[in-house]
């Protein structure tokens, strides 16, 4: 795993070369083994490495037969053996064994095609000093970020936007639309990050820049299109896709160590034992937030070594600032503080990637904000019974159920059979948009509303008659989880030089879910039902379906102990939170959380984390790599 940086104008070389050091240095913690740079007369490419495949010789900048053209790549090809079998049959000839140079060979037969060729998690960019135009693609899910921005003359690309604060070209400064929409989402939810000018590259799309003209193009998506099978047909192959994914994610050459996460849930604990590592790894605290003995207990059944750690509370708020450095934008997702510490530990075991268990929830229906609102399963057979009918009839059922007075299981009807465009945002929903605004001053009350964010989602859906929790799976897809759960796989372990795979989030993986009938993973009887079963042929029963926690964070017990609520309120009453929010609305919420009179821990949090990542960002111009130096 590594990081990129480059950059494409006309400065000098000593310019270029002194620049792209200082935004190399700014992510060292991406790549703390190796590092690689190039310049010419109108571009500049960095590199750090942590190295993986032909630890030797895989250094980068890597460059085609001719040197016309340069690589830079982040991530890992679990297909590159048999592409670079098929490149050397075509006459191309290989200076390394790394997965890079496939890439560089693949996009000099293939062109733009390569991205569509590749399985894996990547974010990369091609520089063809002939014809002077940088070609970059990210993969299919958005797993491994990448980022770019134009101003002054100056196209910027690179694994985080904080490479970009080092050149003296780079303008910070906030993006004011991003604030409202974040405090529904929990992240930065749109295209614009919180740095005004910069950009996400979409997951599965490509672009191009030339002659200061930038394009990109998708070229890949889900496609939810279920095929006719039976119940345990659909278990063999989810069995069958998730046992060779597992296999091809947890290579490495001799002498690096691969472990895997495990937790209470079915997800990770799957992975860890298929993967059968040797060693596997978990995290709680030190209260009643605490999934470790499940881990253990697992790991026994199992005949796996695994190794624990109870957070703090203490420690775990003192690294919030830090944590918020290191995701680049603001994100309230209490898992950030766990993972971050989960990623050191194995780190500080001598491992160097680790499997996990993200992305099962969005392919396989996982979630029971697709449609669980009553633990009856008698209401939950006659939502699957009333699915059957046709689509209009289904909508215009929804709509009467909108509308009726409530009876015991009227919600979970209503979400089963009404379109999922009509009251559907994802997995997190913090303020309202009329909350938020309430509490916004007006310079802030702006920006993309939450249906204009996600109506392209829907519009693309809007042909198709296809159930709506893939509807909803197909939002989830695109927006919670390259915004939120892989974003935060991605910074949380790379802040600790981690190589994080996610065997569960794959290709190969989406075709079998996206062919695999509804009814079989989202029914009366629970959540991803199939891959539940699947699990269940190799995990003991309690695990195969116990339901979801995700990781537990004390957030509510912190909010409501003095020495947290002094915190959080004196970050409140500083003087630069005055251009943002209405203060005394936020003193009020902090104080009517900490004395019990609502439960406002989200909300607290939310604005916390905005404000923390801010004052970081923009007053303290923060670098935790400068304490080290």
């Amino acid at each position: 795993m590594c990081g990129i940086v480059a950059y494409v104008n006309n400065d000098s070389l000593q310019s270029k070369d002194e620049t792209i050091q200082k935004m190399m240095d700014r992510i060292i913690h991406r790549g703390p083994d190796d590092s690689g740079k190039f310049v010419d007369d109108h571009a500049a490419l960095g590199f750090r490495r942590l190295s993986f495949i032909d630890v030797k010789s895989g250094k980068q900048p890597i460059f085609n037969e001719d040197d016309s053209k340069a690589i830079l790549f982040n991530g890992e090809i679990y297909n590159f053996k048999e592409l670079r079998e098929e490149l050397i049959a075509l006459g191309h000839t290989f200076s390394t064994h790394a997965d890079t140079e496939v890439i560089l060979h693949g996009y000099e037969q293939w062109g733009q095609d390569i991205a569509k060729r590749l399985r894996g998690m990547f974010g990369f960019v091609i520089w063809d000093r002939q014809t002077q135009e940088m070609f970059g693609a990210r993969d299919p899910f958005g797993i491994k970020p990448l980022y770019y921005a134009q101003m002054n003359g100056t196209f910027f690309i690179a694994s985080e936007i904080k490479a970009f604060l080092d050149h003296p070209k780079f303008e910070k400064q906030l993006n004011k639309e991003a604030l409202k929409p974040y405090l529904t989402f929990q992240y930065s939810a749109t295209p614009e990050t919180f740095f005004k000018g910069v950009y996400k590259l979409p997951e599965g799309h490509f672009f191009h820049y030339k002659d200061g003209k930038f394009s990109m193009e998708q070229y890949f998506d889900a496609d939810f299109d279920p095929q006719d099978m039976s119940f345990n047909q659909a278990v063999d192959r989810i069995e069958a896709a998730v046992k060779e994914s597992v296999k091809a994610h947890s290579f490495a050459d001799d002498g690096i160590k691969v472990g895997s996460f495990l937790s209470a849930g079915v997800d990770s604990s799957y992975v860890a034992a298929l993967m059968r590592p040797d060693c596997t790894f978990s995290i709680g605290f030190d209260s009643t937030y605490d999934e470790t003995k499940e881990a253990r207990e697992l790991a026994e059944k199992l005949g796996l070594k695994n190794k624990d750690m109870k957070l703090k509370n203490e420690v775990a708020f003192a690294a919030f600032p830090k944590i918020q450095y290191f995701l680049d934008e603001p994100d309230s997702n209490p898992s950030v503080v766990p993972l971050y510490f989960l990623t050191k530990l194995a780190k500080d075991n001598g491992y160097k990637a680790m499997l996990s268990g993200e992305g099962a929830d969005e392919l396989f229906a996982g979630y029971t904000d697709y449609g669980f609102n009553t633990s009856s399963k008698f209401i939950r057979w006659i939502a699957d019974q009333l699915k059957k009918l046709p689509m209009e009839k289904r909508h215009a059922l929804g709509e009467k159920l909108k509308h009726a007075k409530n009876f015991h299981g009227r919600l979970h009807l209503y979400h089963a059979l009404a379109p999922a465009s009509e009251d559907f945002v994802g997995q997190a929903y913090i303020f309202s948009p009329d909350e938020a605004s309430d509490i916004l001053k007006s310079d802030y009350d702006c920006g993309p509303t939450v249906e204009e964010i996600l109506k392209p989602f829907f519009d693309k859906l809007a042909d198709k008659d296809i159930d709506e929790v893939a509807k909803r799976q197909y939002v989830d897809i695109h927006q919670w989880m390259p915004g939120d759960i892989l974003l935060k796989a991605d910074k949380m372990s790379m802040a600790n030089s981690l190589e994080l795979r996610v065997p569960l989030l794959d290709k190969e993986i989406l075709k079998v879910a996206q062919s695999t009938p509804t009814k079989y993973l989202f029914n009366y009887k629970g959540t991803k039902w199939a891959f539940r079963e699947a699990a269940n042929r190799t995990l003991p029963e309690e695990w195969a379906h116990r339901p979801k926690l995700g990781f537990p964070v004390p957030i509510r017990a912190w909010l409501r102990e003095e020495k947290y609520y002094h915190q959080v309120r004196d970050l409140f009453s500083q003087d630069f939170v005055n251009e943002f929010f209405d203060q005394d609305k936020l003193l009020q919420l902090a104080d009517d959380n900490f004395n019990g009179k609502i439960d406002g821990r989200r909300k607290l949090w939310t604005i916390y984390t905005f404000l923390v990542w801010y004052k970081l960002y923009f007053i303290d111009n923060y670098n935790p790599h400068e304490e080290l130096a």
